[in-house]
């Protein structure tokens, strides 16, 4: 903890949530995932004021088809530890639709660096 005078009078988000949104579908089929990643920061905006997005390559194994390469997108907001508790189900609810809609075998939540896979 930083002890500043400054720091100490700005406004301070504690809590951040993370969602990996696939580049794939039907779990290792490449697809362009900006509606998903769309869908994704706007309901982070709406519970948490904003959201970034962000390109990165992560590799997984599918117990289907072995491991998957893809260019997934990482999105997260931060936000008060009110507002986390507030709207986390809505969140989880996104993920569990874009399992479904995207065929997949999981999706990557990650809450305070504590990741969960629905």
């Amino acid at each position: 903890m930083i002890k500043n005078s400054k720091l100490q009078n700005l406004f301070k988000l504690s809590s951040k949530v993370t969602v990996i949104v696939p580049a794939t579908i039907n779990i290792n089929e490449g697809i362009d995932n900006a509606p998903f990643v769309d869908k994704v920061a706007s309901l982070m905006a709406e519970c948490f004021g904003g959201a970034t997005a962000s390109q990165t390559l992560g590799y997984w194994k599918s117990p289907v088809v072995g491991l998957v390469k893809e260019k997934s997108t990482t999105v997260f907001a931060y936000c008060s530890e009110a507002d986390l508790q507030a709207h986390a189900d809505k969140v989880i609810d996104l993920c569990e639709s874009l399992k479904t809609e995207m065929a997949q075998d999981a999706i990557a939540l990650e809450i305070n660096g504590e990741m969960y896979f629905l």
